[in-house]
Formats: C-alpha cells, structure tokens, sequence
C-alpha cells in the first residue's frame, strides 16, 4: 500500500473527511462526528500511519510485529502508528483503519 492508496481508503469512509490541524506534512481524517480516526505522515518512508485502536488488540499487534509501534504523539494505550514495510498485508491495514474508524463512531 503505498501513501496514494491509504489516502483514498481513508477518504472512503462514510462522511469521513480530510483536515491539516497539526500542519501539512500530517494528513488527519475525522469521522462525521468530527473524531480522528487516522493520521499520515505524508513523504514519510516508510509510510507512517496512525490508528485507534482497541488496547487489547494495539497491545498483541505491538507483540507480535516489529512494524506495529505505539501511536506517534497520541496515546499509546488506545492507538498505533503502522509501519507499511510490508510486514502488515494491506488488507490487514485496511481492516485496522476500518476498525479505527469503527471505535471512533461507536
């Protein structure tokens, strides 16, 4: 999954939109609800992307997969910022930023 690629998966989701709070080297997708569920480190290599996440899931993702960190300058009991090494699948990335954005709307 390349930056290109999150972007419009994240920009997919239902009234999910896109914002620049912290400046423009970090893209911020907010569900309808105005909550984060996503940030990305634009240019950065490799590609950061930060999700909520589920304590208990963040906490075995962050066990078993190097590429799997605590969430970059968020909380990192409730997010995790993904490495795209290729260690995740992208379906896998896909099903963590739809549960992200899930947690956000529940």
């Amino acid at each position: 999954m390349n930056e290109t690629e999150a972007k419009e998966y994240l920009a997919s989701m239902p009234g999910a939109r896109l914002d620049y709070p912290f400046g423009p080297d970090t893209a911020v997708y907010r569900a309808a609800n105005d909550k984060l569920f996503a940030l990305i480190a634009e240019g950065s290599q490799p590609l950061r992307i930060s999700l909520k996440c589920d304590p208990n899931l963040a906490e075995l993702l962050r066990d078993k997969y190097e590429s799997v960190l605590p969430g970059y300058h968020l909380n990192k009991r409730h997010w995790i910022t993904v490495l795209v090494t290729g260690q995740l699948t992208d379906d896998d990335i896909r099903d963590l930023a739809r549960h992200s954005f899930e947690l956000v709307n529940a």
